[in-house]
């Protein structure tokens, strides 16, 4: 591992085991886009929330956030400090590397992290959010499954709307349609907000939407690249994905419900991580956005506080053309994946009151489409 006085990177791959949820959990798609009904009982296909992770060690955060001074500092002293042995020290930060990041190693003086790294601080936050700061209950975690899960287990013990849970890393991240949502520690801003509401499930067509409008708006304050909106919930700039969003409710159809909103944003990802995704993506760092993650969370939570009471008002319709005028796909030909293996073409019109997506087919005529399990795409066949 250590050659000379050259700094080498520190890793090793770790071994992944089993950990099913307690209770497990149950996923159908609504007939809200971008949303998933969770329910404990529901008799839909069973939700792999958390079918194989890998937990970091619970002293690697905190030998990270010690490394983030730009400083050697000798295995020995972190042995001391820490109370652990000096092969446990190089053990533990093996673990840094999966998670894209990169710890140097020089014989004679030790271990440090090349770069800085701003971690999340939820006093830091609330300090950026002002007399905003009281509309949340702010909790940092260094390392979680997923915060959707988390707070959905939070949310049916009871937790106070506002309540949200932002993480350093995940180790299931979950996106749209059972995907997986890759996130690096440092290099991601990964949270999640729970809204609780009266007016039941039935009454929350859109909220996917406008939890896209309100990230959207949040990037685009320190971007000089536009952030646009692909429905029913992806954040693009050049068509290249920058941030994704999974809502999931659970409730009442008509009383009380609630709603777990679910962001994940690229700040800064390595080639690995690139690699990883299925898809083109951009993170913040090629945009030439600088701001900090605590200052862009803050920012995230001013506009999904605004954006939220004007939804819970007046609903969808009211923030209808602030989310057409962010539309990527508007007047371009796309194709429509249905739930039932059927495709449709056509071109996309924006969407309707309610949030469905809207399709001019080769008639003109006019239809609209929503769900979770919809995939849109251009249509690279016009």
């Amino acid at each position: 591992m250590i050659v000379g006085n050259s700094p080498v990177k520190v890793g090793h791959r770790q071994t992944p085991y089993s950990y099913p949820p307690p209770g497990g959990y149950h996923k159908t798609p609504s007939n809200l886009e971008g949303v998933f009904y969770c329910t404990g009982n529901c008799p839909g296909k069973t939700c792999k929330i958390a079918k194989v992770h890998t937990r970091p060690h619970k002293a690697l955060f905190r030998l990270l956030r010690r490394l983030s001074d730009g400083r050697f500092h000798s295995g020995q002293a972190l042995a001391d400090e820490f109370g652990l042995s000096r092969s446990s020290i190089f053990n533990i930060l093996a673990q840094a590397e999966s998670m894209g990041l990169t710890v140097h190693a020089v014989r004679g003086r030790g271990y440090r992290m090349p770069e800085p790294v701003e971690w999340l601080d939820g006093e830091v936050v609330a300090h950026h959010l002002g007399t905003a700061a009281g509309h949340y209950s702010i909790h940092v975690l260094d390392s979680v499954d997923s915060t959707n899960t988390a707070l959905m287990a939070a949310a049916l013990d009871g937790a106070a709307d506002g309540t949200l849970f932002c993480a350093e890393h995940q180790y299931t991240g979950r996106g749209r349609r059972g995907r997986q949502w890759h996130s690096v520690v440092g290099g991601s801003l990964t949270f999640s907000v729970l809204w609780r509401f009266e007016s039941g499930w039935q009454s929350l067509a859109g909220l996917s939407l406008i939890v896209g409008l309100a990230i959207a708006r949040a990037v685009n304050r320190h971007s000089r690249h536009m952030v646009r909106l692909k429905w029913p919930n992806d954040i693009l700039v050049d068509y290249r994905k920058l941030a994704g969003i999974l809502v999931e409710v659970q409730g009442d159809m008509h009383g009380a419900a609630f709603a777990v909103v679910g962001v994940g944003l690229n700040v800064r990802l390595n080639e690995t991580q690139r690699d990883a995704v299925d898809q083109a993506v951009v993170d913040l760092a090629e945009m030439e956005v600088t701001v900090g993650r605590n200052q862009l969370l803050a920012d995230c939570l001013l506009e999904l506080h605004t954006a939220s009471s004007v939804f819970r008002q007046h609903g969808f319709a009211a923030l209808r053309e602030d989310w057409q005028a962010l539309d990527a796909y508007a007047g371009r030909a796309v194709a429509l994946a249905l739930p039932d293996s059927r495709s449709v073409q056509g071109v996309a019109c924006g969407v309707d009151e309610t949030g469905a997506f809207l399709l001019r087919d080769a008639q003109s005529n006019l239809s609209p489409y929503s769900g979770g399990e919809i995939s849109l795409r251009l249509d690279g066949t016009r």
